[in-house]
């Protein structure tokens, strides 16, 4: 193999990092801004690249190491937006079936 198709593929190796790298940087974004369906749009893409990179063994490569790390605190970053922005939708649902059992009470109270 010469040496402009290993400089090739480990250019596309880095491609496929950086691009998946984007999207999980993206996704918390929008978790952050409420968007949790845009972010799930991009997971499917994310889920993709995922595949290709695991594929090629690409985060398996020792020169990867550093970039694994950061991929792996971008996904666990991701994880825990979610969780906050979960814990917060069941917060609010939690709030509004209190104030919709209070109306019904005050409802059936009031013979309505």
């Amino acid at each position: 193999m010469s040496a402009d198709n290993i400089k090739i593929i480990a250019d596309r190796q880095l491609h496929l990092l950086d691009e998946l790298q984007s999207l999980l940087e993206k996704q918390i974004e929008l978790v952050h801004q409420g968007g949790i369906i845009d972010s799930e749009r991009l997971s499917t893409q994310a889920g993709r690249l995922v595949e290709k990179i695991a594929q090629a063994g690409i985060l398996e490569l020792s020169e990867f190491k550093d970039r694994r790390e950061h991929l792996q605190k971008l996904y666990e970053d991701l994880c825990l937006a979610l969780i906050a922005q979960r814990d917060d939708i069941s917060g609010k649902l939690s709030w509004v079936r209190k104030g919709k059992k209070a109306i019904e009470t005050y409802r059936s109270n009031l013979g309505l």
